[in-house]
């Protein structure tokens, strides 16, 4: 039997070469791996971003495992909700699918219409922990800016058969402790109606594939 394809989501400011050595590994581990290079040009919305997973998922032989990092694990969720008969499961690295309803990742400034890597001061802590000083210069010179569409667009969820699709929640800088006890509280109510749902501790801060893509790669190849 063939193992599903698995397709990698990359979270705000990341392009499609974040996963390249995930992919590497991923590849070494009789995986494949597709990296969606979203679409980032100003006038792009949420749509357009979700439509780059959904073909994706569509032009995978059999089914995926779609992989969202941070807020793109919405991204994820919403080919779950849309190809509930073509992802096989989801995994979300250390980030929560939005509700129905709410706005994407209007997290940061938006400037001219487009919403800038803000800098490291919101991050400091267990998110960038692990990144040294040319990891952060690496990282700002990659970064994309995401287009206002795509920051304050709204997510739409329509089939309920999402919660049939199961679910591996990554916790980099988070333990899954800290996650259950979210969960439990009424925080994530998406992950509180997932019917199978597991957590994968990894020792890491926010972007494991920049800083743990060996250990991340064990964690995909294993799903």
């Amino acid at each position: 039997m063939t193992a599903e394809t698995l397709i990698l989501v990359g979270g705000l400011w990341l392009d499609a070469p974040a996963w390249n050595d995930v992919v590497t590994e991923l590849a070494s581990k009789d995986r494949h791996a597709v990296p969606v290079a979203l679409p980032v040009k100003p006038a792009d919305t949420l749509g357009d971003q979700v439509a780059a997973v959904l073909a994706a998922v569509d032009a995978a032989p059999g089914r995926s495992v779609v992989v969202g990092h941070s807020a793109a694990c919405s991204l994820a969720w919403l080919a779950a909700d849309a190809r509930p008969d073509r992802v096989a499961k989801v995994a979300l690295i250390g980030g929560f699918p939005a509700a129905d309803g709410a706005k994407y990742a209007d997290f940061f400034e938006v400037e001219d219409g487009l919403m800038p890597f803000p800098g490291w001061t919101p991050f400091e802590g267990p998110d960038a922990a692990d990144l040294d000083g040319p990891a952060r210069q690496a990282f700002e010179a990659a970064a994309v800016t995401v287009p206002e569409g795509v920051a304050r667009g709204v997510v739409h969820l329509g089939d309920e058969r999402r919660y049939d699709v199961p679910v591996a929640l990554i916790c980099p800088e988070f333990t899954p402790d800290q996650a259950r006890e979210w969960i439990a509280g009424g925080d994530i109510p998406e992950l509180a109606r997932v019917k199978n749902l597991d957590l994968i501790d990894i020792d890491s801060g926010h972007w494991p594939m920049l800083t743990q893509p060996l250990a991340l790669a064990r964690i995909l190849a294993a799903l």
